[in-house]
């Protein structure tokens, strides 16, 4: 329920029957032309009405009757054809906020959405407009990454949950910070990997590579920074952390590049106090370079390292102390990064130069002094980023990575303060996957069917916030009300209605178990020809690839030493056979569009690069990703034998819907297990419950019907939909759909005997064989009487 103050509480504690309201239109206060007002809202799904509250998406509806002002008529006004400067008001999409109360209390929130469409019909003055609440917000295209990665471990990457907060994030409604630099805009900053740790390590902005395993951490919304973080629960071998991984969307060059590092932790959630980030580089040959930010809050201290797998190149570190006490004392939840320089070359290698910033749970900011590795300790040859790790034994969320910036981020720039809102809240992760599915339509469409196969619930409430809900919610009937409804004071008209479509006590949930299939490469698709890369200019490419392939990340960059089996290129500067090959020149950008695979290639010097291999053809290979098999599909099932439902209501079973959703049967199985708990018995529903108007109310919460003059009940039941009307006068009418949290009980059918479903055969009057032998003592009898068979089986001689 909503809070109200002090005034509305005691208006409604005295039965206040009148309505106050606000409206804007575009922002503005059109409260006093309002003759007239609605708004509803309830759940939509196609499951019986005793079961809905279960899943399905609630869209809200706003209608308004608005009328003229200042001697101008509404339709002169507000109509399609009337003046922008009057008439913009109302067009559809314009911003609607609608807020209502009673007595002298303040107004709470109704309505908060944008106009759908308006109608004036000339000669009057009204204009009737109809308004749908924030899931207009998520009409556009809904789009999900399809990494290969969970496939290729045999291992979860994502969950529905995950799913659900990347569309909303999609669409502008977020649980956290959004990432630094989403989109592409050439010589600006560009977020190469956001992870937001939301249920999954999938990320729209770059790719996951090494998935942990599941045993190892769990998903968790307590103790998370912003919504929901990953926790470690075990350790593998003589690991200091759980290790997950990420290629970033760009394999940006060293040197030529600035990066900023990040992340959130809890260091009072987890089984250790240790966090490290690596940007691990790609150099000449199988040599790998290292640069890590490492943070020990046991020990207090903020570690960086520039560390190389090539023995010729000594590694160096950086240590820094300056808050070691705030690291020990203070337990919550901590912002670190660094602001990483490799933009720079000495001798055709960068210097890192390293900036730490950390602010700690009381909002203290600490910005670490600059410090640069040496050319004797920890310099870092030519080389691409090739992988973000992730080693954390702490409550970590919102991995980022971020290239391009020019400066070190203020304080203000790295807290992100100011520049987002948290509208958006989730619940606890639900449906691992291990491939994400194709998606259509729009993201409240592709919300919806997540919501359906997952037997959730996902809402826009009247303040504009996003509410997802999965099935655990309505599993555990709550014992406490949020609000008391009477048959004396409160209610005046109640229906209650029970069906026996609403009882099912077989209940399947159908999967497609992704458990054995794994990742294959597909047709190598190459190029034909020999491409130039201008002096610090780009090149873009696009490849055809099929619906069934998966997402790839940016192709390794080949040297005359290493070729990569995977997707690679190689440049250098001449095209002919045998020109050496040149590294750490060539930012190599990579996204997924209408069905192509387009790649980007940046080159970062002031010579022209072409695209050549060592035999003078053309070097680019893209190499595809699919299934190497189709999931098998199984069936989860929940059923009791000769339980009392069955034998009250007979066998009632429950198909649910084959979902690409449901990925492993421990998860159909406790989709099956739900459904036939909360359905086992059919739960009443308490239809068009006429109430004294009550702003507080909203979907989802519990109310008590006390009915002590009609029915006689006295329950605890779910609010599934609410429709509230209004005129100018101020008069207003409330109506209630409510689902029951329980059945009421066993049935005991005391005194009754039910009647059997069918009758018993009637008996059987055919003639016996003595009887036979007793009317046609001989043969002769037989023929000389001539009966018919009919007249023998009857028993009645002719």
């Amino acid at each position: 329920m909503q809070s109200a103050d002090s005034a509305t509480q005691a208006a409604l504690a005295s039965g206040e029957r009148t309505a106050t309201h606000t409206t804007r239109l575009g922002g503005k206060d059109v409260t006093a032309q309002v003759e007239s007002w609605q708004v509803e809202r309830s759940y939509a799904t196609d499951l019986p009405a005793a079961m809905r509250a279960f899943s399905g998406s609630s869209a809200a509806q706003l209608q308004l009757q608005l009328a003229g002002t200042g001697g101008d008529s509404a339709p002169e006004l507000y109509s399609a054809w009337a003046d922008h400067a009057t008439g913009d008001l109302a067009r559809p999409g314009q911003s609607v906020v609608h807020e209502t109360g009673v007595g002298g209390g303040s107004t709470l929130a109704a309505f908060r959405g944008t106009l759908r469409n308006r109608s004036a019909a000339s000669g009057s003055d009204t204009v009737q407009l109809t308004a749908l609440d924030g899931a207009e917000r998520l009409r556009a295209p809904a789009e999900l990454p399809r990494p290969y990665t969970g496939l290729y471990w045999g291992r979860p990457l994502a969950s529905a949950t995950w799913c659900v907060d990347e569309l909303l994030r999609q669409a502008g409604l977020l649980t956290s910070p959004p990432p630094r630099a989403p989109q592409f805009v050439a010589g600006q900053p560009l977020t190469l990997v956001h992870a937001t740790l939301h249920g999954g390590f999938a990320t729209p902005y770059g790719m996951p590579e090494d998935l942990p395993d599941p045993r190892h951490y769990t998903w968790s919304r307590t103790g998370a920074p912003h919504e929901m973080a990953l926790v470690p629960r075990g350790l593998p071998g003589g690991e200091t952390g759980i290790t997950a991984s990420w290629f970033p969307r760009s394999r940006v060059t060293v040197p030529g590049s600035r990066l900023l590092a990040e992340a959130w932790v809890n260091n009072a959630v987890g089984i250790g106090s240790t966090v490290r980030i690596d940007l691990e580089l790609n150099r000449t040959g199988a040599a790998i370079g290292t640069i890590s930010l490492a943070l020990d809050f046991t020990q207090g201290t903020v570690l960086a390292t520039s560390l190389s797998s090539d023995p010729q190149v000594p590694g160096g570190a950086l240590q820094w102390g300056f808050n070691a006490t705030a690291m020990q004392t203070q337990r919550g939840i901590w912002h670190f990064g660094a602001y990483v320089d490799v933009y720079a070359s000495t001798n055709n290698q960068a210097l890192p130069s390293v900036i730490p910033l950390l602010t700690a749970p009381d909002g203290s900011t600490w910005v670490g002094e600059p410090a640069v590795f040496t050319a004797a300790s920890g310099p870092q040859p030519v080389a691409e980023l090739r992988k973000v790790r992730l080693v954390t034994s702490m409550a970590t969320e919102g991995v980022q990575v971020t290239s391009g910036l020019t400066a070190l981020p203020t304080v203000a720039e790295f807290s992100q303060a100011g520049t987002w809102i948290k509208t958006a809240e989730l619940d606890e992760a639900i449906l691992p996957l291990r491939t994400i599915p194709k998606i259509s339509g729009s993201q409240w469409d592709a919300i919806g069917q997540i919501a359906k196969a997952s037997m959730s619930t996902a809402e826009i409430d009247e303040r504009g916030r996003f509410r997802w809900r999965n099935f655990t919610r309505f599993a555990t009937a709550p014992t406490a009300p949020d609000l008391t409804l009477t048959s004396v004071r409160n209610i005046a008209a109640l229906t209650v209605t029970e069906e026996i479509d609403a009882c099912r006590n077989f209940c399947v949930q159908p999967a497609k178990d992704w458990g054995a299939v794994r990742a294959t490469a597909g047709d190598i698709v190459s190029d034909t020809v020999v491409r130039e890369i201008p002096a610090n200019g780009s090149l873009t490419m696009s490849y055809v690839f099929g619906e069934e392939e998966l997402d790839v990340g940016p192709p390794d960059t080949d040297d005359d030493s290493v070729v990569t089996t995977g997707s690679s290129f190689r440049v250098a500067t001449q095209n002919a056979a045998g020109t050496k090959a040149v590294k750490g020149a060539v930012d190599a950008l990579v996204r997924r569009e209408d069905g192509t695979i387009v790649l980007r290639l940046t080159n970062r010097t002031a010579t022209k690069l072409y695209t050549v291999d060592q035999s003078g053809g053309p070097s680019i290979r893209i190499v595809p990703i699919r299934p190497d098999r189709d999931p098998v599909e199984r069936q989860g099932v929940s059923y009791v034998p000769g339980s009392d439902s069955e034998r009250f209501y007979g066998r009632q079973e429950f198909y649910g819907e084959q979902s690409e959703w449901v990925q492993d049967l421990g998860a159909a199985q406790q989709l099956a297990q739900a459904m036939r708990v909360a359905w086992e018995y059919p739960v009443p529903v308490l239809e068009d419950v006429q109430v004294l108007y009550d702003p507080r109310i909203q979907l989802g919460d519990v109310v008590r019907i006390l009915d002590t003059t009609g029915a006689t009940l006295d329950t605890l039941a779910w609010v599934v939909g609410i429709s509230t009307s209004a005129s100018a006068g101020g008069g207003v009418q409330q109506t209630l759909s409510l689902r029951g949290v329980r059945a009421n009980g066993v049935p005991a059918d005391a005194g009754l005997t039910p009647d059997a479903p069918a009758l018993s055969p009637a008996p059987d009057t055919s003639a016996t064989y003595a009887a036979v032998a007793a009317a046609y003592p001989t043969l002769a009898a037989l023929l000389t009487a001539n009966p018919t068979w009919g007249d023998v089986k009857d028993g009645a001689p002719a």
